[in-house]
């Protein structure tokens, strides 16, 4: 029988993006190295099992706590305890540009609420698009997408 996870699917379905895998070995290496596919899947499966390694003693951690969710606080001392303390810097680095950046993201993305639409235009465009899924729903044409009093 084969070891499990906690979501029930085996070891071996967990996987990281190769692609994604093999630019970062290359990047850490100098340009007139070259790394043989055998070793790039070795270095990739010991990253599969190291991240499985964190995970599991993040959620000790995380239960000796009694949460039930998995925090960064929970990440850190899981590195800690497993003899990996020198890297909590840099992991906490990264941590706190990965927040500033997805908050950068967030402002600026599509979920972002800034001022380009006053309440009422917001309004004005959530009935048209009620509208048109009413009308898409009945299978009528849909009108020119022309802003209010707009005749076509």
């Amino acid at each position: 029988m084969e070891p499990m996870d906690i979501v029930g699917k085996s070891k071996e379905d967990a996987s990281l993006p190769k692609a994604t895998m093999t630019k970062i070995i290359k990047e850490m290496l100098p340009p007139d190295v070259r790394v043989a596919r055998d070793a790039q899947d070795l270095l990739i499966e010991c990253c599969v099992e190291f991240i499985n390694l964190i995970s599991s003693e993040s959620n000790e951690v995380c239960s000796r706590e009694d949460k039930r969710t998995i925090a960064p606080e929970h990440v850190l001392k899981a590195l800690k305890v497993l003899g990996f303390g020198d890297y909590i810097e840099e992991v906490y680095a990264a941590y706190e540009q990965h927040k500033l950046e997805t908050m950068d993201s967030l402002k600026g993305g599509k979920w972002s609420n800034g001022a380009e639409m006053t309440e009422e235009e917001a309004l004005a465009e959530q009935q048209r698009m009620f509208a048109e899924a009413r009308a898409r729903m009945n299978g009528e044409a849909i009108a020119s997408k022309q802003p209010d009093g707009a005749k076509v």
